[in-house]
């Protein structure tokens, strides 16, 4: 056994419900590694799972953390594909936010050489989000139009980059004061403040794709701008995260978003996304954008970044409107 410091959802609530804890970890049992956590990210998942209100989610205590880069530390037995020391990313969805964690060695990618660990965790949840949504849920192509709901956050930001780089023309909503960073990205930015944009992007003739992480009426007014053969992807209910509202429930909101497809004469379709890490395309889009990284082939904004100690500070941090990119969590 061997001591172990990780953050803690004592009960659901605010942030005041988070805190530093110290236990004992076992050594990883059969067909599992045990990994020393380098770093995680504060994400959308995170607040709602610390409020309570996220899909399925595991009863507190909990502890968070989609996702994580770290060194292997001990192989458990059956396990030769890592040596230790070498260094490994995996979708974690629980308990990526402790020093030591031990993982199913079939869900480890290695890291490779060059690239940069601090951002390549920012790649394991925000952009394979990002690129399974683009190819693989709307099939995006070159040359067509497409809405993202936060343009500057991390997942957002990375729909933006990914869609530029095949030719898409992207518009989307963001804080006014990030519009002429947004503009010099080539995004065509709303304020998320008012609700111009639903008027001006019908004026257009609608968009092929909409990706909207917040729900709840979010996605009808999503999918009002829907031009015929479009499609909506939800993939969050972030909406009370930003909001001091009381929680509400999700799953009819998501059921309701998927009978849409029940009116098939409409043209329009609708899907919620789930990044899943047993899916036979995570492993190699996690090793494409790993490769993208290393060669320069795409830029990661980071919004900020703190100490494990520090996780009440990170949670504000998500919920605050200044800055771009992902909130990453520095645990060893």
């Amino acid at each position: 056994m061997t001591r172990n410091r990780k953050v803690l959802i004592t009960e659901f609530g605010d942030e005041e419900k988070l805190a530093i804890a110290e236990d004992e970890i076992s050594e990883p049992p059969a067909g599992q590694v045990q990994v020393a956590v380098e770093y995680s990210v504060v994400c959308g998942s995170d607040v709602n799972m610390r409020r309570g209100t996220y899909p399925f989610q595991k009863k507190a205590p909990l502890t968070p953390g989609y996702s994580i880069v770290g060194k292997v530390r001990v192989n458990g037995e059956g396990c030769a594909k890592f040596q230790a020391g070498d260094r490994v990313a995996c979708l974690t969805k629980y308990d990526g936010q402790a020093e030591l964690i031990n993982l199913p060695e079939r869900f480890l990618v290695p890291v490779p050489d060059g690239a940069d660990p601090k951002l390549a965790v920012v790649l394991v949840l925000d952009w394979v989000t990002a690129y399974q949504m683009l190819h693989r849920a709307a099939q995006v192509k070159s040359g067509q139009r497409i809405f993202v709901h936060g343009l500057s956050g991390a997942v957002g930001g990375a729909l933006l980059t990914l869609a530029k780089l095949q030719g898409t023309e992207v518009f989307g909503t963001a804080s006014a004061r990030k519009h002429g960073a947004l503009r010099q990205l080539g995004a065509v930015p709303f304020d998320y403040s008012n609700k111009a944009w639903i008027g001006a992007m019908q004026e257009l003739g609608g968009v092929d794709a909409v990706f909207d992480p917040l729900g709840f009426e979010s996605f009808d007014e999503s999918y009002s701008i829907l031009r015929k053969g479009g499609i909506l992807v939800g993939y969050g209910m972030n909406l009370q995260s930003f909001s001091k509202a009381n929680p509400a429930a999700v799953v009819p909101i998501v059921l309701k978003l998927l009978a849409r497809n029940l009116v098939f004469w409409s043209g329009k379709r609708t899907t919620f996304f789930g990044v899943n890490r047993a899916s036979k395309h995570f492993m190699p889009d996690l090793a494409l954008l790993f490769q993208w990284l290393k060669a320069g082939a795409i830029s990661i904004p980071i919004k900020a970044t703190f100490k494990l100690q520090d996780i009440k500070d990170a949670h504000r941090e998500y919920a605050n409107s200044a800055g771009m990119g992902s909130i990453i969590l520095e645990v060893s």
